[in-house]
């Protein structure tokens, strides 16, 4: 069955650090796949803006340089990278002064069709006010306009508290898109589809019949050339407040009232402020830190964080956390969050894990009855596998087998996975603002993440060890083990 195609309608992309790392690996090859399958209107236009001296001609040899390196080659038909390029346009723009900003206008202002006008910020938070500001000192901020922006939003709740004022001075809340690309990813929105879709799990979903969640976003690669950044922000910033939350929200939401963006994160909203706090009374019992040593890697033998670094820090690479929610649904279920770099094989995945049958009604001859799981993998394979009790074929007597009802993406569609940012990048264009945060969210999740720092800072608790290619340090396994529980390390 082929996918459906739905055409959007014409606008600009401004990419404010068009030269940077995220456009050259993420998107501009997402814009291309979008052009491959005929998704972008004739009139579109995609403009690099930066402080790298380049003209229109220079830059498409940049995005030909990046489409080779990041697209695979058999999708890399000559007449459509043709096309492609013939899209992109170059300004040179410096955002802390007014070099380039009229050339940008000028630029604009030759589409006088009314076009949407979606500005991309890939560059660091530090520079979103002043574009913003710039942008709109040239009158280029008007009911057309969008404005997405990466994270970080912040590095605590009075960071991201000013981020979103200073924002919001220039952006209605309407035209900001907090991009968070998992939740672009196809297995996350499928949790949707799963829940409200289907009337087998939604009965099923809460604190009778679940018996914890866990959600784990594992890295082999170690910090490499984001260790200065990296060290600024550690696992807890960099993947807790954002990722893992919000696969945590999508899980926990109660069903909204309607799909609509504001529906879906009202509910999402409504856990996030459900969430019990830690601090410095728990943090020993329900948070572990840790960071990665010298061990294995993909290639080999690989060396440890502070030998990355070339210092001294505390900066964690691991975190393992037990989250409550109090409320009537979950109360009583933990949620058990872990991230690494480092770790024994790159996995994103949420299990949920089912309770016990009630009743053993088959001897213990027939095999161990094994509690129902439902296992989402977000990369690396995306799939979904409800694990369920079934009888081994053949005579004998009753034999039971925990198989797996199996979903494989690969398998079962045909045509080729859009990449998440494929998603995003469109979604804004449709205003649809669904996939991305709003700025309460945001604040709310500082709210509950800054007291687990504060706490780690009052109780001194140490940074624990691990070793790369590992799945973390021994306190993380001993913190879901102390619940009768154990990690699930991917089947």
């Amino acid at each position: 069955m082929s996918r459906q195609i739905i055409p959007v309608d014409p606008f600009d992309y401004i990419i404010f650090g068009g030269t940077g790392d995220l456009a050259q690996r993420k998107l501009l090859p997402a814009l291309f796949q979008r052009d491959l399958d005929r998704q972008l209107p004739d009139e579109c236009r995609l403009i690099g803006a930066a402080r790298s001296q380049h003209d229109d001609a220079s830059y498409r040899h940049f995005a030909r340089a990046a489409l080779e390196e990041f697209v695979p080659q058999e999708e890399r038909e000559t007449e459509c990278v043709e096309r492609f390029l013939q899209r992109l346009c170059y300004v040179v723009v410096d955002a802390t002064a007014e070099d380039g900003w009229h050339r940008l206008k000028s630029l604009l202002d030759e589409a006088d069709d009314g076009r949407i006008r979606a500005f991309y910020l890939a560059v660091g938070p530090a520079l979103f006010d002043d574009i913003a500001e710039r942008l709109e000192s040239v009158g280029l901020i008007d009911e057309r306009a969008r404005l997405v922006i990466e994270k970080p939003f912040g590095r605590d709740l009075a960071t991201a508290q000013e981020l979103n004022r200073a924002i919001g001075q220039h952006f209605g809340e309407e035209q900001v898109f907090r991009i968070d690309h998992y939740l672009g990813k196809e297995t996350v929105q499928n949790l949707l589809a799963l829940r409200f879709a289907n009337t087998l799990f939604e009965p099923l979903w809460n604190s009778a019949h679940i018996d914890h969640v866990q959600i784990t976003v594992a890295e082999t690669v170690g910090v490499g050339d984001r260790a200065s950044y990296y060290d600024r922000a550690g696992a807890l910033r960099d993947m807790i407040q954002n990722h893992l939350l919000q696969l945590l929200c999508l899980v926990a939401m109660e069903p909204p009232a309607s799909g609509s963006a504001d529906a879906i994160r009202d509910e999402k909203l409504k856990v996030l402020r459900s969430l019990m706090p830690i601090s410095v009374d728990n943090a020993d019992a329900n948070t572990v830190r840790a960071q990665y040593n010298a061990g294995a890697g993909p290639d080999g033998k690989v060396d440890g964080y502070l030998d990355e670094l070339g210092e001294e820090s505390d900066t964690e690479t691991f975190v393992a956390l037990k989250a409550e929610i109090g409320n009537w649904r979950w109360a009583g279920v933990p949620f058990y969050m872990r991230t690494g770099k480092r770790m024994a094989m790159k996995m994103s995945e949420i299990v949920i894990q089912f309770k016990p049958i009630p009743h053993a009604l088959f001897s213990e001859s027939s095999g161990k009855t094994v509690a129902n799981r439902l296992v989402l993998r977000l990369q690396p394979d995306e799939s979904v596998k409800q694990w369920i009790m079934i009888k081994d074929p053949g005579p004998g007597g009753m034999r039971l087998k925990h198989v797996p009802l199996d979903i494989s993406f690969a398998d079962a569609f045909e045509e080729r996975t859009p990449e998440a940012y494929e998603r995003l990048l469109l979604d804004v264009i449709r205003g649809n603002q669904t996939l991305f945060m709003r700025r309460d969210e945001v604040e709310a999740a500082w709210q509950w993440i800054d007291p687990i720092y504060n706490a780690w800072s009052d109780t001194s608790q140490p940074v624990r060890k691990y070793t790369a290619g590992t799945w973390g340090p021994s306190q993380s396994v001993a913190m879901i083990e102390r619940d009768g529980r154990t990690w699930h390390d991917g089947d």
